[in-house]
């Protein structure tokens, strides 16, 4: 290949957008938190739903640079909709996100096959940086890489880079200020397979190259960033129809070209100096994380072990900031005018406030495991191990990712699911995701557990709390897998699927990428549910604190002549409630939960929690809270403290606490997660099925378990 270049600067120009491409487990991601750190923000590509991860940095005093994380891909042949997004914001001039500089980070310790989308982004002449990264672990192994011969082989900077060791990362920065080659020759002359068709494709829309036409030709029927009503896409459309065109042919002729000279390239650049001696620490390790009977084993250790963690590591902050949120209800129920501000200010804001943050301890930790699991590559580990069983029931090993997502949040777990390349893989993983417990209910199944199990309650090493709540957890991936099922019988389609993952080398976890994870989860939780329980708490509060007519007056009257003390105060602020709008509204639902053991507050809770899960707890703490007049107790005491009317027994039995785990369990409470799957699913035929299913199994499991504990 013949060195002809012509070369773009950007050291003057005072912001540049920088796209980073790259296979998946290619330190893509590492190298985005290393660029951008706390600078990231999170939207939707346009006219699409999925992800957009942008952030920014300083390259000089004068320049700013804005990186745009693109999903991960093998190659530009998009195969699911992640995929597509990376193929129309690079293959497209005019899309909104097309960088001025795209960053194509490759795993050096799998060179070869890293450069075949390396080569295609080449091709389509636009200014490359070749990120080598994990270029410790090449050493390592006593790998030669010549960076400076492979730059003039592929005729586009290169930089050797580790980014989970910041080795590298200022030399990458200085790069995208200096002047960049943008190569003039095709790495590949596709002309050869389709030559009449990409001339006419390149008379209709204005592309960078040869190959970017060539792409037009095999992906058309996919491409979004064309007007499906513009001339454009008419002209070239009657192109395509006008030939015949066997586009496996012509990608099966690009693929093995390009690898004719990826291999050329690879044998002069790439050198073993010496041999490995036995097997690979991952060797070793993967004979076991992935052994057909050893692995699910480790695995259900991993989660025991997590879970035991959870409740025991979170129970001290967790103590002290419910002892925190009590002090400070009682500072301003004692201290500042007694009234109608007031009594917002305690039994609305701050009893739901207190629903919230108490558990961020909770949330914090699972987020910290899950993000570890996934940095060190155990997470690909339980995606290869977990394929065979999934085909089974309707999944692959691709739906591991979106159901072990789904037990942080059902919302981003639904959306990763466009990395499922089969349409009925993915419907099924989309319908039974919301049923593996998301952390929206560990604050609810935490709080319900406390109600019924000591803390203290053990046995050696095992807590009774860890092990229901892990239980729970494999309750809802049972559901889901037996869902999934049913929903493989029922849905019809011809097309097969595949499963393809490379498993990365073991590292320990990056721990500022964990931490990034974990705070912007925990803000998330924060800010966005924070927001929900708030305000429904404050409605909860007005609802609860007022009532139709003079009945709060009538029920004074009827105790003004008994003397006051805290027993006769607690019965008046009970039947206050009870007769509030909140207490006529709970009194009407109240029938059709009965059978459930549930009363007309927990009814309340139901109603409300659908804006959220999560807000069941902060319903409770703004309900019980009228019983409590001078906000000495937490929300756990509150409710194990509440009396059931008529037979004076508590109302949070054993039978009536594992009835709402179960419900909670199962039971689709959650608006944003029926909102999600509507976008994803385009049409509202499947939100309402998922909404219908799961409600109807969480009523029939919650009767069965509450009549065969009572």
């Amino acid at each position: 290949m013949e060195a002809n270049h012509s070369f773009v600067n950007f050291s003057d120009t005072s912001s540049i957008k920088v796209a980073l491409v790259g296979n998946p487990n290619s330190g893509k991601s590492t190298l985005f938190n290393a660029l951008t750190g706390l600078h990231q923000k999170t939207g939707n590509f346009p006219g699409v739903t999925v992800d957009k991860k942008s952030g920014t940095a300083k390259l000089s005093s004068t320049v700013t640079a804005e990186f745009v994380d693109l999903p991960g891909t093998y190659s530009l042949y998009p195969k699911s909709l992640d995929e597509r997004v990376t193929f129309e914001v690079l293959c497209n001039p005019e899309n909104i996100d097309h960088p001025d500089i795209t960053i194509v980070v490759a795993d050096a310790s799998n060179l070869k096959r890293n450069l075949f989308l390396v080569s295609q982004i080449i091709d389509l002449k636009i200014p490359v940086i070749l990120a080598l990264n994990m270029i410790d672990l090449v050493e390592k192994g006593g790998v030669v890489i010549d960076v400076v011969r492979l730059s003039e082989k592929m005729g586009v900077k290169v930089v050797a880079i580790s980014a989970r060791k910041k080795e590298g990362i200022e030399e990458l920065k200085q790069a995208m200020l200096q002047p960049l080659p943008v190569p003039q020759y095709d790495f590949i002359d596709v002309k050869k397979f389709a030559s009449d068709l990409v001339d006419k494709i390149k008379s209709v829309i204005k592309v960078n190259s040869d190959f970017a036409a060539f792409q037009i030709i095999n992906n058309f029927s996919e491409i979004h960033y064309f007007d499906k009503k513009s001339e454009t896409r008419d002209k070239i459309g009657a192109i395509i129809s006008a030939s015949i065109i066997d586009h496996n042919k012509l990608q099966s002729q690009e693929s093995v070209e390009r690898y004719r000279v990826i291999n050329r390239i690879a044998t002069e650049c790439i050198t073993q100096k010496s041999a490995i001696k036995g097997e690979t620490f991952t060797h070793k390790l993967d004979a076991i994380l992935t052994h057909k009977i050893y692995g699910y084993a480790v695995f259900l250790v991993i989660l025991f072990f997590i879970f035991q963690t959870i409740f025991f590591l979170a129970k001290f902050p967790m103590d002290w900031i419910q002892g925190l949120f009590v002090m400070v209800s009682q500072w301003a129920t004692h201290t500042l005018p007694a009234g109608e501000l007031t009594n917002l200010f305690v039994n609305g804001i701050l009893a739901g406030l207190s629903g919230v943050v108490v558990f961020v301890p909770q949330i914090a930790l699972l987020f910290a495991f899950i993000a570890i699991l996934e940095d060190t590559g155990y997470m690909a580990r339980v995606s290869f191990i977990m394929d065979k069983m999934m085909r089974r029931f309707g999944l692959n090993g691709r739906s591991v990712i979106p159901l072990v997502s789904g037990v942080a949040c059902a919302v981003p777990a639904i959306m990763s699911t466009r990395t499922i390349s089969s349409w009925k893989e993915r419907i099924i993983t989309i319908m039974v995701t919301p049923l593996m417990s998301c952390s929206a209910r560990l604050p609810v199944y935490t709080l319900l557990i406390s109600l019924v199990v000591p803390q203290d309650k053990a046995t050696g090493f095992f807590n009774y709390q860890g092990l229901i709540l892990m239980s729970l957890y494999l309750i809802g991936f049972l559901a889901a897998m037996v869902a999934a099922w049913i929903f493989k019988i029922i849905l019809k389609a011809k097309e097969k699927s595949y499963f393809i993952m490379e498993l990365p080398v073991y590292r320990s976890p990056q721990w500022k990428t964990v931490s990034i994870t974990i705070i912007d989860k925990v803000k998330v939780f924060l800010f966005d549910a924070g927001k929900i329980i708030v305000a429904i708490s404050i409605i909860l509060w007005f609802l609860s604190s007022h009532a139709p007519g003079e009945r709060f007056t009538e029920i004074e009257k009827r105790y003004s002549s008994l003397s006051s003390d805290s027993t006769i105060n607690k019965r008046i602020a009970s039947e206050k409630l009870e007769a509030s709008y909140a207490g006529i509204l709970g009194k009407a639902i109240e029938p059709a939960i009965a059978p459930l053991g549930f009363d007309w507050k927990m009814g309340i809770a139901l109603v409300t929690s659908f804006a959220a899960r999560e807000v069941f707890v902060g319903t409770m703490a703004t309900l019980y809270s009228a019983g409590d007049t001078d906000n000495s107790q937490t929300i756990r005491e509150k409710m194990q403290n509440e009396k059931n009317p008529q037979t004076g027994l508590p109302v949070f039995t054993v039978a009536v606490s594992f009835s709402l785990l179960i419900f909670y369990a199962f039971a689709m409470q959650c608006m944003s997660t029926l909102a999600v799957v509507y976008r994803e699913t385009k049409s509202w035929k499947y939100p309402a099925l998922q909404f219908g299913f799961m409600s109807v199994l969480a009523y029939m499991a919650s009767f069965v378990v509450y009549h065969l504990l009572k």
